[in-house]
């Protein structure tokens, strides 16, 4: 089982496994048993400035699909993406899209940090 860390430029904290990107954070949810999930919401830019799928598309896919996680932590520094990220997940578990035991909480389990 991982604790998994999604943040395109944060460093991963010790005891997690770190998504730079929305593709990778679906890989690992889809093949992985997690744990821990922590949430940034904005996930970069590609080459032309386009911003990338963000964290809160990575919610939408996560209720879409009915992924697992036992808990989930919401680490980003964007107030309007984690109200979003954190109304949607419990929309979704009051309709029955995601597990009701899943722990969801609107502040991060980790320090933010960001050595560059």
């Amino acid at each position: 089982m991982i604790n998994l860390y999604v943040d395109d430029l944060r460093d991963c904290p010790k005891g997690f496994t770190v998504a730079r990107n929305f593709k990778d954070a679906i890989y690992l949810l889809e093949n992985q048993k997690v744990n821990i999930l922590s949430l940034d919401h904005d996930l970069g830019e590609d080459e032309n400035g386009n911003l990338l799928p963000t964290g809160y598309d990575l919610v939408k896919y996560f209720c879409e699909n009915g992924l697992r996680s036992n808990k989930i932590y919401i680490h980003t520094d964007n107030g309007v993406g984690r109200e979003n990220m954190y109304q949607t997940l419990k929309a979704a578990q009051r309709r029955g899209f995601i597990d009701s035991d899943i722990d969801i909480y609107h502040y991060s389990i980790t320090v933010n940090k960001y050595s560059g």
